[in-house]
């Protein structure tokens, strides 16, 4: 799943393409995706209609990001946010024949579209926007106006985001102090700080040298702010770069992200530490496999 560095790229490119296009027909082939956001969902024709309807016509007036999410807000106040998931992918064919690809990639997408992953179609006024998924864990959800968007309250269990100027290490400190549970499952949690994954959570706690097994209560001062400063090098470094593109994610303009030249521990198990050369280690935290150094790390 792309983390918060690859979704703000695909956000940045996004921009570029559609922002100020009208929407001139809405296609969903897959209600199941416009239905709701949860992992088992009733496909509703009801809302694939709305869906539809509800966007036709209106004007893109820009685009956000919240955690992992891409938001689209239209001239009417009307919002759309996507979620891609695992296997998600948005590609734009302009007029021109230019075709521009972002999220994951889908071989059949480089040569025809749409195929058979392309579930919603956004016909614009200078191209088409397709939003495609092999395994259709995305979603698409369509609010009417900003009022039910925000009565919807989706991100309600959302921490803050690293670049927010809130996110300061009194703010972590705080957050944190309470917590019972392993410093690595309390920061993918989203409820602290909000975007972070498997990758970004164990480069920041090998650079603050902190063991990703501890209990979050029993970190001091000094460790939580080193903590906060690796997390804001980390992510500003991996926004700049394109992300990490460790698998398959791709950015919108088909290249791949840079940083996962600069990653220090993940996916390094058995290699040994770039610090102290001692061979690096592996466990399962919460069924994610966390890599860090056993003597580095406290």
């Amino acid at each position: 799943m792309p983390e918060l560095p690859e979704v703000e790229n695909l956000r940045r490119g996004l921009e570029k393409k559609i922002v100020g296009q009208k929407i001139l027909r809405v296609e969903v082939r897959k209600p199941k995706l416009v239905s709701g956001k949860g992992n088992i969902r009733k496909t509703s024709l009801k809302k694939a209609q709305e869906f539809e309807d509800g966007l036709r016509g209106e004007r893109v007036l820009n685009i956000e990001r919240r955690a992992k999410n891409i938001i689209f807000r239209f001239a009417s106040g009307k919002v759309l946010i996507v979620h891609l998931k695992m296997s998600g992918q948005f590609a734009y064919k302009g007029v021109d024949k230019e075709k521009i690809i972002g999220g994951h990639p889908i071989l059949i997408s480089e040569e025809t579209l749409p195929n058979k992953h392309t579930h919603v179609i956004f016909t614009l006024e200078r191209g088409v926007l397709f939003y495609n998924d092999t395994r259709m864990f995305g979603y698409l959800l369509y609010y009417p106006s900003v009022i039910e968007f925000e009565k919807a309250n989706h991100f309600e269990l959302y921490g803050l985001e690293p670049l927010d100027r809130k996110f300061t290490s009194n703010y972590l400190k705080e957050a944190l102090k309470n917590k019972k549970g392993k410093i690595k499952s309390i920061i993918m949690s989203q409820d602290v700080v909000t975007g972070l994954g498997n990758i970004y959570v164990d480069e920041s706690l090998f650079e603050a040298g902190i063991l990703p097994n501890r209990k979050a209560s029993s970190l001091g001062n000094e460790e939580i702010e080193k903590l906060h400063r690796a997390i804001m090098r980390i992510i500003k470094r991996a926004v700049k770069v394109g992300g990490s593109s460790v698998a398959t994610y791709r950015l919108l303009d088909l290249s791949q992200g840079n940083y996962a030249r600069e990653h220090k521990v993940y996916g390094k198990s058995g290699l040994p530490c770039p610090v102290c050369a001692t061979p690096l280690e592996k466990t399962l935290i919460q069924t994610r496999t966390t890599v860090f150094c056993p003597k580095c790390q406290k």
